[in-house]
């Protein structure tokens, strides 16, 4: 499932950095007709391939945007391997679909706008930058140079588009069997959203969205960044990641 990625080490901490199924360097595979081949439980399940393969029964996952969508999933669906979620930018998407006011169809167009594309038709966009509006000044210019490759690639596109499909129909679905099961995330969950995006104005504190889907309470950040955190603020986001690892595992903090 996962070709591209990094790993690293940091802080006594094993990094590995996959790109989600559809993204950056990982296979595309050809949709199915329920979008079960892109949806978060599918991705959720092959995270947890991935660290299988590389020797970590236990992980935490940390997810940004799309990405924590697989994140949220991977510690519902596979309770006694994650042991610390981080959930950065987002709330489930249950929730999301659920206030979907004005509010969210203004800032949120290109949920449902996705949704009825082809690929085919993404792909043709003018200028699928637009659609990002990427900062290469910001985002430093490996990372920016990586992001125009990707949504300049139909491949990428389609993949993306399938992603989209997947929220609106089957994840949204396993969110409300969920929640219906009383299901919760179980162990030290991190909340952390960008100042400067747009979280607040949706859903004023995202800690009251996301703590009822938590057994216990949350630990929470707001980021001195815009949507793209780790790209603006990524020494914050380093400490705000490690400080709920460090008290977990028992070690004495970094800072």
């Amino acid at each position: 499932m996962v070709r591209g990625g990094a790993s690293a080490c940091g802080a006594g901490y094993s990094v590995v950095c996959p790109d989600l199924r559809g993204y950056g360097q990982s296979s595309k595979p050809v949709p199915d007709p329920d979008h079960g081949t892109y949806c978060d439980r599918t991705m959720a399940t092959g995270i947890a391939a991935v660290a299988t393969g590389l020797g970590h029964d236990r992980f935490a996952v940390v997810g940004h945007d799309r990405g924590s969508y697989v994140a949220y999933r991977a510690a519902l669906d596979h309770p006694k391997r994650v042991s610390s979620p981080a959930v950065l930018d987002s709330v489930p998407i249950l929730e999301a679909l659920q206030r979907a006011g004005a509010t969210f169809a203004e800032s949120w167009w290109a949920l449902v706008l996705l949704r009825r594309l082809t690929s085919r038709r993404a792909g043709r966009q003018p200028d699928p930058l637009a659609w990002y509006r990427p900062d290469a000044d910001t985002m430093g210019s490996e990372n920016y140079a990586d992001m125009v490759a990707a949504v300049t690639n139909p491949a990428t596109v389609g993949a993306m588009i399938e992603g989209y499909r997947a929220g609106l129909h089957v994840d949204r679905r396993h969110d409300e069997e969920a929640r219906a099961a009383g299901r919760q995330i179980r162990c030290p969950t991190l909340v952390a959203w960008s100042r400067y995006d747009d979280m607040g104005d949706l859903y004023g504190d995202p800690v009251e969205v996301w703590q009822p889907w938590c057994r216990i309470p949350l630990n929470s950040a707001v980021i001195e960044s815009g949507h793209h955190m780790a790209e603006e603020a990524p020494d914050q986001l380093a400490d705000v990641l490690l400080a709920p690892l460090l008290v977990f595992f028992g070690h004495r903090s970094m800072r």
